[in-house]
């Protein structure tokens, strides 16, 4: 996990690997810290996640409910086919909104890019 300060506050955090109950539990707290406790708008960029189970479904949607009742956004970043294929069954997509691209994500949180 990658995290990058943005303007205003802002961060992106970038996940790798699986999402799995392995994967979801060596991040959890730490990426808590930097969502959902750190109150400020965040896009999570899901590039280089290769599997996204129900435990890392769960980690996404308690962190963004969690900034959205702050008034900040959390936004996914382009994740690949299978992960996105997941998170759209799921209907997390409803959720928390998908970008394809960092330009997009960007704007949705409110920076500037």
């Amino acid at each position: 996990m990658d995290v990058i300060e943005l303007e205003g506050g802002a961060k992106k955090v970038a996940l790798d690997g699986r999402l799995d109950i392995e994967g979801t539990g060596e991040i959890e707290l730490k990426f808590g810290a930097h969502t959902a406790a750190a109150r400020v708008p965040v896009i999570v960029d899901l590039t280089e996640v290769t599997f996204l189970a129900s435990i890392g479904m769960r980690l996404l949607v308690s962190n963004a409910k969690a900034l959205q009742a702050a008034g900040c956004p959390l936004v996914l970043l382009n994740p690949q086919d299978p992960v996105r294929k997941a998170l759209e069954t799921a209907g997390i997509n409803a959720l928390i909104p998908i970008h394809d691209d960092e330009t997009s994500a960007l704007e949705a949180i409110g920076v500037s890019s």
